[in-house]
């Protein structure tokens, strides 16, 4: 692994310091603050003015933006996670475009790219039903064709977004009698439709997701992506880009896993426990003078390293477990005062810690749970067998 330090030309510098202000003048404290209150991840402000100065196009590879290649690409997505842009939205979004790109007819293309690099349109992600867990071929939401509509009836939860968007990614199932994978169908969604109702889900950090309910929703079948049965074909792009199974390019330019952007706020208030705890305190006394404290927070540093290097889906496991494992001890380094959320008096680190550690369940959850993907990882990495769930057999007597 290289770690040594990339020379900017003149040029890339100066493209990085038009990012910075750019970022500077529209992420500012009112909208981070409005983002901790909402728990939406997202500001239609900051996301319009990133549409209309050419960010968003040049994301997709779209014209009318700046020229991103790959170094300004990273300087960008950096500058990003340096302001703190609300981003998930913006990820769903961009995890769906190459599917309507695709497979969905020019028509629809017409209907939707243009609003997404304007900003105005987004796209969200409807996969996980309340009884599914992660297993999304296991899908229960049916679509029923009735001439050139179809007719969707079912519920999605973890919906986030929905409130925010346009369109969902729905995968729904068109014949309950075939094998799971070769009975889905996928749409996008018209947000707007009669019969769609979202309601809004807090999760412990703070966050919002949602719950979307379809009651007969009519569609014409110009929202079908990809073929009727075929939507496993259709949803396994993006799902694998969620999932964080796609390889990372090899000029290091790139997350070496899809949890960096949350590592990446481990690492961030690690810093700044780290630095509280090296400031003395009223009686003198530094709080990593204490063997204990020092020793935690060392350890809690260390893992955090080991994690943020891992790649591929080995890194998403351990940045999701490292967080579990080590909010705790960032939360006992800081003392009761942690506990405070933030913007209340008196809270220590504004709150960070706290949030960690409410964030920290969540992320083991994103895109499937930390069993899922240490069962894919046995499985497709070691060449292991298939879990099994069954019930342990007894030898008849009750034992």
């Amino acid at each position: 692994m290289d770690f040594s330090r990339v020379e900017l030309s003149e040029e890339d510098s100066r493209f990085q310091a038009e990012a910075r202000a750019f970022l500077d003048e529209h992420v500012t404290d009112d909208v981070r603050r409005r983002d901790r209150e909402t728990g939406d991840n997202f500001d239609e402000g900051v996301h319009l003015a990133m549409g209309a100065a050419g960010w968003l196009a040049a994301e997709l590879g779209m014209a009318g933006g700046p020229e991103l290649n790959r170094l300004r690409r990273r300087l960008w997505d950096l500058e990003k996670r340096r302001a703190e842009v609300p981003w998930v939205t913006w990820g769903t979004t961009a995890i769906v475009v190459p599917s309507v790109r695709r497979h969905g007819s020019p028509e629809l293309q017409e209907e939707v790219l243009p609003g997404v690099r304007e900003g105005r349109i987004r796209l969200c992600l409807g996969y996980t039903e309340p009884e599914g867990g992660s297993d999304v071929a296991t899908c229960r939401t049916r679509a029923v064709r009735d001439g050139d509509h179809w007719i969707i009836n079912g519920s999605k939860m973890f919906t986030t977004g929905a409130h925010n968007c346009s369109y969902v990614f729905l995968i729904t199932n068109t014949d309950p009698e075939a094998p799971k994978h070769k009975s889905l169908t996928m749409f996008l969604v018209p947000l707007d439709s009669p019969g769609i109702e979202i309601q809004g889900l807090r999760t412990v950090d703070g966050d919002r997701t949602n719950i979307v309910y379809y009651s007969d929703v009519r569609i014409p079948d110009r929202y079908r992506l990809g073929e009727v049965n075929g939507g496993w074909s259709v949803l396994l792009g993006p799902l694998n880009e969620e999932h964080g199974v796609v390889d990372a390019a090899g000029d290091g330019l790139q997350d070496v896993s899809i949890m960096t952007h949350q590592g990446s706020t481990m690492a961030s208030t690690t810093d700044r426990i780290a630095a509280i705890a090296a400031r003395p305190g009223p009686d003198g006394l530094r709080p990593v003078d204490d063997a204990a404290v020092a020793y935690r927070l060392g350890r809690s540093i260390a893992r955090l390293e080991a994690a943020l290097s891992a790649p591929h889906m080995f890194g998403r496991v351990a940045i999701a477990q490292t967080m579990r494992d080590i909010s705790p001890d960032l939360m006992d380094v800081l003392g009761s005062a942690a506990a405070l959320p933030a913007d209340t008096e008196g809270a220590a680190d504004a709150g960070g810690a706290s949030y960690l550690y409410r964030w920290a369940p969540l992320c083991g959850i994103y895109g499937g749970t930390l069993e899922v993907f240490r069962n894919m990882i046995a499985q497709h990495v070691l060449g292991l067998g298939r879990p099994s769930y069954a019930p342990p057999k007894t030898n008849g007597k009750g034992s």
